[in-house]
């Protein structure tokens, strides 16, 4: 609770000072705008969450959107497949590369970072091979598809939601539901703490970690989807380049300890909606675009060094209560 009212701090923050020094920053279309990728970056933020809160990583994301994001235009307007079939196809795709990950780590323990940096590599390569790194996109038939996807929902006078808005809630609501209230989610946060300890308990922890991948890519096909949806085509070249950092950022703004075993839904929500803010910020107050990566890294890198000193912090509270207690004794 109290890593989520420190980032949500700095999220109003970041919103005043940008509003201070851009006065377009509260015009509706860039509001508009803002929620719409925070959105769209909140759902893959939230399949990365659960593995980092695992201890794994995946920074096969940002492909994984790419594959998707390119298969089911590509499907629709190329091989002309009916819209049911397609969507099942990349539902199976993005699930399946979450299982194969999972059955990676945990079958021949090949470690996280080497499974995912391949497939970043891979997930591409074939995007870029299937369509021969053409553009592909959606045909006039496909307009209600898109709106359904993109359109705008009436909030209050003159101002209208994103509809990604709704799939993210969907997605929170649910994820929120499993990480804190079944015994599953109970699991993945025992099997970060302590995987050790998980095992010994009786916790079926490769059965989780499988599960923790699975979901990880699962939404971030549903990202691609939508991420297409949302600019009607896709170039495989860089369409979801380094969407990967964008999420694991937030998840460890959001209070996601790269070590395992923390983390909440409604933190990363709130490290996505500032990932995406400080995004704005550098578009909207300065001319140089060109820093946000190193944004990025720096967000990245004062969110494990907090990590590390709240965690010698605690370790040494805790040596001290137990030293007082046998005082005591």
């Amino acid at each position: 609770m109290k890593k989520n009212l420190g980032i949500l701090g700095l999220l109003v923050a970041v919103c005043v000072v940008t509003a201070l020094l851009s006065g377009s920053f509260l015009s509706a279309y860039n509001i508009e705008n803002v929620l719409r990728r925070s959105a769209l970056f909140g759902i893959l933020s939230i399949g990365v969450g659960f593995v980092i809160i695992t201890g794994g990583i995946d920074l096969s994301l940002g492909s994984v959107v790419c594959l998707v994001g390119c298969a089911l235009p590509w499907l629709l307007s190329v091989q002309h497949w009916p819209l049911p079939l397609a969507l099942l196809a990349v539902a199976a795709i993005s699930l399946g590369i979450g299982l194969f990950h999972g059955l990676l780590i945990t079958k021949l323990r090949i470690q996280p970072f080497i499974v995912t940096l391949c497939g970043l590599l891979l997930y591409r390569g074939i995007a870029r091979g299937f369509t021969a790194d053409q553009t592909v996109g959606f045909g006039s038939e496909f307009k209600t598809l898109r709106l359904l996807a993109t359109g705008k929902i009436p909030f209050l006078p003159g101002f209208e939601l994103p509809a990604p808005l709704l799939f993210l809630a969907v997605v929170a609501v649910l994820a929120a539901v499993f990480l804190n209230r079944t015994i599953f989610g109970r699991y993945l946060l025992a099997l970060g703490r302590n995987p050790q300890a998980a095992t010994y308990s009786g916790i079926p922890t490769q059965r989780m970690t499988v599960l923790a991948y699975v979901i990880s890519s699962g939404l971030a096909g549903l990202g691609g989807v939508l991420f297409v949806l949302d600019v009607n085509s896709a170039q495989p070249v860089d369409f979801g380049n380094f969407y990967e950092l964008y999420a694991i950022a937030a998840a460890v703004l959001g209070g996601c300890s790269l070590r395992g075993g923390e983390g909440s839904i409604v933190g990363i929500l709130i490290g996505a909606a500032l990932m995406q803010v400080l995004r704005n910020m550098i578009t909207l107050v300065t001319t140089r675009n060109n820093v946000e990566f190193a944004i990025i890294g720096a967000v990245i890198l004062l969110g494990v060094v907090a990590d590390e000193l709240a965690r010698r912090i605690a370790a040494k509270r805790r040596a001290s209560q137990v030293l007082q207690n046998a005082v005591a004794v």
